[in-house]
Order: C-alpha cells, then structure tokens, then sequence
C-alpha cells in the first residue's frame, strides 16, 4: 500500500518541486532571467532612440518598450530593496556600489564628449549625463525605502508624489523630475513579495500575454504619427507637454494602467527555469552603464545615419546588436577589466573603528 501512494504522488510532487519558488537562501533564476532581458531592451532602446522620429515602425516599437521597461526595471529595483534598513554595511554597500560608480562614470562620460565633440570638460556632479539618471534614482529610491515601509498606503501617496511632480517646475538637477515621477514603481516593488511574480505564470496568463504585447504593438503603429514620446521619459511636466492639469492627470494616470498591464505580461513570459543568459542576469550593471558609450560614439561617427539608409530592417539589425553589445558586455573577461569602476569595494580605511577588518564587500548587501 506504501508503494502504491508513493507511486501515485510522486507526479504530484514533481509537479509542485518545479513550480514551487526557490528557497530564500537561493537565488532565483527567474529575477536573473528578468533583468538580463529588462537591460536588453534598454541597450535596444537606446539604439533605437536614435531613428525613431524618422520611421513609424521604429516609434511603434519603441513606444512599447518604453511603456514598459524602466518602470519593470525600477519595479524589480523595488522589490531588491525590501530589505534595507539602512545599516551602516547596506549604506557602505550603496555607496560603493551606486553612487561611486556614478560619479566614476560622469567623469568617463565627460571625457567622452569633450572626446567626441571637442568641447570643453567642466563636470556637473548635480546634473546627471545621459543614463546616469538612473543611479541617482536608485540611490534616493533606496535610501528613503524604510520611510514608505513607515506610512500607509505608500503606493498611493507615491503616485499622488509621482503627479505632482509633473505639476510642477521642478529642475533636473539629481534628475528629481524622473526620480519622483517613477517613484510609484519602486514603492511597489517594496511591497511585492516574489510570490507575486510566480502567480503571473499560470497557463492562462502566459496566452494572454503574447496576445497583449502584440496588441500594444499594432495600437502603437496606428497611432505612431501622434505619440510623443516625451510622455514615457517621465522628465517634463505637464507646461513642456502642452497640456492643462486635468488632462495631464487623465494620461498619466492611463499610462499606469496600461504600464502595468505591459509588465505582467513581460514577467508571465520570462523563463523560471536557468538559462544559457541566466548568469548574466547577475551582472547588469555592466552593460547598462557601458553601452551608453557606444552609443554616443556611434552616433558622432555617423552609424545610426548609415543603418537608417536600410529602412525598415535597421529595426531588427540594431535589436541583434544591441542584444550582442548587452552579452558582450555582460561576459566574464569584461566583467573583470571593468569591475574597478563598476563595482568598486568600499574603502577599508574608512569603515568604522568598532568594526576592524570588516570592510564591506560591495558586491553584497545592497540588494540581490
């Protein structure tokens, strides 16, 4: 009789072994899977961001990747920072890990204008470059964390925050127009556990999604000669876009809704199990910060206006190499020339004196 029922369970009990979610202790391919895909399409993005006002093919796709990976991106980055406390390792860690990278990299950047452009170097450490923005985010996302987890109903306050930002005049300096208006995505992801994520992947769902990522597209491609694009860039407010409060309202409002729609179709088709690009998932940071400067190098020697001479196909071709560019970037080799600027350790001699010889290792306690 033993026999029997363990015979008869044992199908039940794979089933549930690879669909349950990975312990705690563990690290799940599926968030891996996610961001390596997630920093794809920014490096496609980007590529892209360079034809888009020239072809509406390229503005239907574009519109709905931007309609969905930043805000996916910070979501994740939210969901990373649900245990920060702001101890002394995880603010070492942060400032090791996010804002020495960032202001490492303005100087690179800097560099590579003057470079590329000849123009004078002045640095700006307020006024991020570029893609730089997105460090300064996450690093005021990250260290006002155990404030939203102090209030209640802190997605909604943030979306009230979110749009009242684009009220507003606010400068770019620290890219607080962006910082605040992507805030309700961070806040989220604070309050989302990974179960969550796994819920997206009933059968159900993973038909719809497909169905739903193509919808977007074609509704994108019809209305491609009236988007304006400085609607998903979440930097100017609601004078710069032409529009009265109310309506500015009604569309931010809407593009939430249809964001994360786009999301949870995105993470029901994003694989669970481990991958050939899993791994690389762990290092995204490198090819985020990097590939902004191939780009910007491209766009001075004239590449972009080389491949817009193909049309249509460019669309595909600039994919490829911005996935290509996204691996590249991501591989081991790099990853260990690079590591100094990326991933910088947080300077022994500065870590407190109740602590000797703990220096903290920048790779750890400042999210997965």
């Amino acid at each position: 009789m033993t026999l029997s029922t363990n015979t008869t369970l044992q199908p039940l009990r794979r089933h549930l072994s690879r669909n349950r979610p990975p312990a705690p202790s563990q690290r799940d391919p599926f968030f891996d899977n996610a961001k390596f895909l997630l920093v794809v399409l920014v490096v496609i993005g980007h590529n892209w961001a360079v034809l888009v006002r020239d072809m509406e093919t390229f503005k239907a796709a574009y519109t709905v990747v931007y309609l969905f990976h930043m805000p996916a991106f910070v979501l994740l980055c939210g969901l990373f920072s649900r245990g920060f406390t702001g101890t002394g390792p995880q603010i070492r860690a942060l400032l090791a890990r996010v804002l020495a990278p960032y202001l490492l990299f303005t100087v690179v950047y800097k560099a590579l204008q003057t470079a590329l452009y000849d123009v004078p170097f002045s640095l700006t450490p307020t006024e991020p470059v570029y893609l730089l923005w997105f460090l300064v985010a996450l690093f005021l996302w990250r260290i006002t964390a155990p404030v939203w987890r102090a209030v209640r109903f802190p997605v909604a306050i943030a979306v009230l925050v979110s749009l009242a930002a684009g009220l507003t005049g606010i400068g770019y300096e620290l890219a607080l127009p962006r910082v605040l208006m992507f805030l309700p995505w961070f806040v989220l992801g604070l309050r989302l556990r990974p179960e969550h994520f796994h819920r997206l992947r009933t059968p159900a769902v993973r038909v719809l999604a497909p169905l739903v990522l193509l919808a977007a597209l074609v509704l994108a491609y019809a209305r491609a000669p009236h988007i304006n694009a400085n609607w998903l860039y979440m930097r100017n407010n609601n004078a710069e876009l032409h529009t009265g409060s109310l309506d500015y309202i009604a569309m931010r409002l809407g593009l939430f809704v249809v964001s994360a729609v786009l999301i949870a179709a995105f993470f029901a088709l994003v694989p669970a199990r481990r991958t050939a690009f899993t791994a690389l998932g762990a290092a995204t940071m490198f090819p985020f910060l990097v590939h902004g400067l191939l780009v910007q190098t491209g766009q001075a020697y004239g590449l972009y206006e080389l491949l817009g001479g193909l049309g249509a196909p460019a669309l595909l071709v600039l994919a490829l190499y911005g996935a290509g560019v996204t691996v590249l970037l991501s591989s081991a080799p790099v990853r260990r020339a690079l590591r100094p600027l990326v991933e910088p350790r947080f300077p022994g001699f500065l870590t407190p004196a109740e602590q000797p010889g703990r220096a903290v290792d920048s790779r750890r306690g400042s999210g997965r």
